[in-house]
């Protein structure tokens, strides 16, 4: 799958050199038989199958070398049919989507239609991956089956990550770079103003535009929610195991700079320098130990509260107000942290003597292990010091910033933000029991895409029943702005003090404040986002 991946890449990298500004290499006999649109830069060729019109590698901003850590310009024109057949380069990054390039800026849309003046919901997905790596072209991202299942547009796009999105150069190097850390978000509003501009032509509402992300994507989308230049671009926000509740602080994120500038050997001054770095010298420093972690992780890269971009923190002291009347899904999965520690046989090794140690180093939050473990044998006296640490690891450290947004918007009493528990998980599948329902194994259900390469549901009767509710309900919110559906007709808007929330089992079910005894426990102290400080 990755040398495939890779393949298309380059291939829409070049293909992309071949026809901007000049004619372009489709032949005309290809373009006929593609469904074209224009855009902007011109006019594009896709493809179409099992009914639905694909477009992948539209590009919506200009390579951003020339303009590394500053805001992204306007693609080039080109003239002739320009292929849309292939996804678009990632952004630079380490793992199996790297290296990329930074020529990234690119899109990929799914539609049952083109300009025929329907207002079909758009739905656009940013992907996870943190601030670090990922793109909108995985195969569990393919919007075939939405768009067949809802009469929906689904948008998929790639942004600058890591420093090249996000490093903060503006204590350093002058008012020029003030927006540096926050550039990958500010790719973002300018692939949404696209989605704004040209809707209609892929058959879409320009006034409908759903965000939906998981992890990473997830938190981007909480950020936009705070960012003035967001504003107006998206009416609903769907989230999956992916919360910003505190960014970045100016002097943390400056701090950070400095750090990542001394591994690179560059001084202050020195910032020309810095652009004229190849790609992989960069991606190289990128491991450079955070400053602010025990465990031992990479230099964290994230959103900055500039003041000025991102005047606030996204979730912290409360809800942004700017984005108070549009309707929200806040989710998490219930074993986040089996993705992340499942992988090591010691975390399912764990004695009571061995489990303090463990949760002192992959907690979050500052609290005193032996109170957890003492907390969590009150609430589960059955339960092994393995299964105490996943539950402690999640609740104090992938589920408690879903908590903290979900309170936040509960306050203000619209009553238009909804909560859901991913419970399920396959028991037919290699690791299934031990992976439990990880993070990550939402995706390919709300697209309904079990069957794609990368999906870890297993194709049972079961997941896709699973499928078919998540998928839905995601339907059913982008087009009215409420989740409920014939699989989840009782789901409650969440309120305090009941905590509603939606349980997606093998049967979904309500429940009020579920693991809250965990949720108690974690609120002895404050929640501050990794990055922060």
């Amino acid at each position: 799958m990755t040398t495939r991946r890779r393949f298309l890449q380059h291939a829409s990298l070049a293909l992309g050199a071949a026809t901007m500004p000049v004619a372009a290499s489709a032949t005309p006999t290809a373009a006929q038989a593609s469904p074209l649109a224009r855009v902007r830069g011109g006019r594009i060729a896709g493809t179409r199958a099992d009914g639905i019109h694909a477009f992948r590698g539209i590009p919506y901003g200009a390579d951003t070398a020339p303009r590394r850590f500053l805001p992204a310009l306007r693609e080039p024109t080109w003239r002739g049919v320009r292929d849309a057949i292939a996804y678009g380069m990632s952004a630079p990054q380490a793992g199996s989507e790297g290296p990329g390039s930074e020529d990234c800026l690119f899109l990929n849309i799914w539609t049952p239609a083109l300009h025929d003046g329907r207002k079909r919901p758009v739905l656009v997905y940013i992907h996870g991956g943190g601030y670090n790596t990922g793109s909108g072209s995985d195969p569990l991202y393919d919007g075939t089956r939405l768009c067949q299942r809802g009469d929906v547009v689904v948008v998929t796009v790639n942004h600058r990550l890591n420093a090249f999105g996000y490093l903060s150069l503006g204590g350093i190097a002058g008012p020029d770079y003030a927006a540096s850390g926050n550039v990958g978000q500010l790719d973002l509003v300018q692939a949404l103003q696209w989605v704004r501009e040209h809707a209609a032509e892929f058959g879409g509402d320009a006034d409908n535009v759903t965000v939906f992300g998981q992890s990473g994507g997830g938190a981007k989308i909480a950020t936009l929610m705070a960012m003035p230049a967001a504003r107006g671009l998206f009416h609903r926000a769907w989230t999956m195991s992916g919360q910003q509740v505190t960014a970045a602080g100016p002097r943390a994120a400056d701090g950070r700079a400095r750090l990542y500038l001394d591994a690179l050997g560059i001084a202050p001054g020195d910032i020309a320098r810095l652009h004229r770095l190849p790609i992989d010298v960069m991606l190289d420093a990128l491991s450079t130990r955070d400053p602010s972690r025990v465990e031992d992780t990479a230099l964290y890269f994230g959103p900055v509260m500039d003041g000025h971009l991102l005047p606030r923190h996204p979730f912290w002291p409360d809800a942004p107000p700017q984005s108070a009347g549009i309707p929200m899904v806040i989710g998490n999965t219930r074993d986040e942290t089996r993705a992340f520690l499942g992988n090591d046989p010691a975390n399912f090794a764990l004695t009571w003597r061995t489990l303090p140690a463990a949760l002192r180093l992959h907690q979050y939050v500052d609290i005193d292990p032996d109170l957890v473990v003492a907390g969590y044998r009150d609430l589960y006296p059955d339960a092994t010091p393995s299964e105490m640490f996943f539950a402690a690891t999640t609740a104090g450290r992938s589920w408690r910033g879903a908590v903290e947004e979900l309170e936040a918007r509960a306050r203000d009493g619209r009553g238009n933000t909804w909560a859901y528990q991913l419970d399920w998980y396959p028991r037919d599948v290699a690791d299934g029991d031990k992976m439990r329902a990880f993070h990550t194994l939402d995706i390919p259900l709300v697209f309904d895409n079990i069957a794609q390469p990368g999906s870890r549901t297993g194709g049972s009767m079961q997941a896709q029943q699973v499928a078919d509710a998540m998928a839905d309900a995601l339907l059913a919110f982008a087009r009215h702005g409420d989740p409920r559906c014939d699989a989840t007709p009782a789901w409650a808007p969440y309120t305090l003090p009941r905590r509603e929330t939606l349980v997606f089992a093998d049967t979904p079910r309500m429940e009020d404040d579920p693991r809250g005894g965990e949720r108690r426990l974690y609120q002895r102290v404050p929640f501050v986002q990794r990055g922060t400080i």
